[in-house]
């Protein structure tokens, strides 16, 4: 059968024509939509470090990092989703993506479920594990298990946006963020402001915006006439895709969840310095956060690039699009992270007006934004390998480099060395000890993956 070409104004054709132009329409609608929802998120912590003070605001940002280590397995396993829905998209096998599409999406309702009952009754013992403070873990509990009561129309969103990138589509994922996004800024003004409501109401106001931007995705993929079609009647799980999106979802989603261990471990030590330090780094982990989903917008990109033309059996495009992601890359973290450490302090502001917050938060910055072009190039390898299908090596050599590195400095460099300074190096650090480990597989799976596909016409 032949490749499945792009059917509507939405899809990007990524097997054909030019590449860093797609690339550019690809990740810019991904990256402004990860954006506008960080900068949502960012109104949540900005409303409560403004009008219920720095003890929620460290209650709200001390939850990031275990919501990050509970969810992101789930999350991961969508980017097996992904990966598989791309390939067959390419290849023009509109009966498997059809089944890839139910199958993904069923197996997110089932997780989202499953995530509800782990928010209500695992949050209160995993926070006291984490060491956090008596006089912030009432709020961070109660603020855990209000939002995980919207996992399932999470996971919706996001195994339905991953079928939508496995097409091209990026901009209507992007208009249903606008949308839902808008809706919980004024719902926290709303419920935190008007009514006092703190944390609660903000984590209120987020369990609202993510089940609409659920059922938006949903009704997209309900109304579209493509062969990715969702319909209610065909819902259910096929083992046999099912396992195809594990044997590249599962490790990208056990790597992401050991990563986020490691910087629960890191929050934890972070917890140690009190509840100052605690408010300073959640305001500049969120604008940390701005950096990550600009970079990772492209190795998203890169990731389904490369998988249709895996798919298509395009094997020199496939280079291409690594070394193209690579420039974008580079340019996207250097521009954004130097003006993160530019302008610290006035960003940091924008959160809280508490001095010593400011300044904890300001020595953070100017540990991690400088270097992190490092994590977009170590991020992008991984991407590249998990469109060729190839996943367990990257994830292994993930948490070797990344979770190793970061476990050995805060157990042996940073209690001999205690300061927020030596704890943050250990950023940089990680991200060149894991580039340097995934160069190496790269290089080897690569020659393997072009042998094995057929001789192709020039690009």
């Amino acid at each position: 059968m032949e490749a499945t070409q792009k059917k509507n104004k939405y899809e990007i054709d990524m097997c054909n024509g030019t590449i860093m132009d797609k690339l550019i329409s690809f990740a810019l609608p991904l990256m402004v939509s990860s954006i506008l929802q960080l900068l949502f998120n960012a109104v949540d912590i900005i409303v409560v470090g403004r009008f219920t003070g720095s003890q929620a605001l460290a209650a709200v940002g001390s939850t990031t990092a275990l919501i990050n280590m509970f969810v992101n397995l789930f999350i991961g396993v969508s980017l097996g989703a992904n990966v598989l829905s791309a390939r067959f998209y390419a290849a023009g096998k509109e009966r498997e993506m059809s089944e890839t599409v139910h199958t993904a999406m069923t197996f997110a309702l089932i997780s989202g479920i499953v995530m509800v009952f782990v928010g209500l009754f695992c949050t209160r013992g995993a926070l006291e594990l984490m060491d956090t403070p008596a006089d912030v873990i009432d709020q961070a509990a109660l603020y855990m298990k209000i939002y995980f009561c919207s996992m399932p129309f999470f996971m919706l969103y996001n195994y339905g946006a991953a079928v939508l990138r496995a097409v091209g589509d990026t901009k209507r994922p992007l208009l249903f963020l606008i949308i839902s996004g808008a809706i919980n800024a004024v719902l926290n003004l709303f419920l935190v402001i008007a009514f006092s409501m703190g944390v609660a109401g903000v984590a209120i106001a987020t369990v609202i915006s993510q089940v609409i931007s659920g059922v938006l995705v949903l009704w997209c993929l309900f109304t579209t006439d493509s062969c990715y079609r969702l319909q209610i009647s065909k819902l259910g799980i096929k083992g046999e895709y099912l396992l195809q999106i594990f044997q590249v979802g599962v490790p990208a989603g056990i790597q992401s969840v050991v990563i986020n261990f490691s910087n629960v471990l890191l929050q934890s030590s972070v917890n140690s310095f009190g509840s100052i330090a605690m408010a300073g780094y959640t305001a500049a982990n969120n604008i940390f956060g701005f950096l990550f989903v600009s970079v990772n917008s492209i190795t998203q990109a890169c990731m389904s690039f490369t998988s249709q033309n895996y798919g298509a059996g395009k094997k020199k495009r496939m280079d291409r699009v690594l070394i193209d992601c690579m420039i974008l890359s580079v340019i996207v973290a250097v521009t954004l992270g130097g003006s993160a450490n530019l302008f610290g302090p006035q960003l940091l502001h924008i959160y809280t007006t508490d001095a010593d917050v400011i300044a904890c938060g300001t020595e953070i910055l100017l540990y991690t934004t400088l270097t992190y072009f490092l994590c977009g190039i170590m991020d992008l390898i991984p991407g590249a390998l998990r469109g060729m299908g190839h996943s367990a090596v990257p994830m292994i050599l993930s948490i070797i480099g990344t979770v190793g590195t970061r476990i050995f400095w805060i157990y042996e460099v940073f209690p001999t060395h205690r300061s927020l300074m030596v704890l943050f190096l250990s950023y940089p650090a990680s991200w060149l000890a894991t580039i340097l480990l995934q160069a190496v597989c790269f290089y080897f799976v690569r020659k393997k993956v072009h042998s094995t596909m057929p001789q192709e016409e020039p690009l």
